[in-house]
């Protein structure tokens, strides 16, 4: 079974979680490719900020594959996301990575992205709702 690189999803399984996002809209995906191979990706999710009275974006995925590395194909996919986002009019592009991830934090930093100082970020699993319902 072949597996997805950075998750351990199901290929097929993610294809159809995709294919299910660009049907219905609710996400934008930029390709980077080197000789007929797809070599990486940014997925784009849109939001909105009622504080901003704007349209703004979560960078929900971005990969290179190992092998493309350190070749700048990141920063151009983020380019292009960025060069997208403000086409529509959006204010920001928004992302999270993992504390240890310090690669992908040295790479946001060069390419313009700060942050956050002033706000924790909060997961709520949906089935905790029922937990809060009893």
């Amino acid at each position: 079974m072949r597996r997805n690189h950075f998750c351990g999803i199901d290929s097929n399984t993610a294809k159809s979680f995709l294919r299910d996002r660009f049907e219905h809209g609710e996400s934008v995906l930029f390709l980077a490719e080197q000789d007929n191979r797809t070599t990486g990706f940014v997925q784009l999710y849109p939001s909105f900020s009622s504080v901003s009275l704007a349209r703004t974006f979560i960078l929900n995925d971005l990969f290179v594959d190992a092998g493309f590395r350190r070749q700048g194909i990141a920063g151009r996919l983020i380019a292009a996301a960025v060069e997208y986002a403000a086409s529509l009019g959006a204010v920001r592009l928004t992302l999270s990575t993992a504390v240890i991830n310090t690669e992908a934090q040295g790479l946001y930093r060069t390419t313009g992205w700060t942050r956050d100082e002033q706000f924790y970020v909060y997961h709520l699993p949906i089935p905790a709702i029922e937990l809060l319902s009893e």
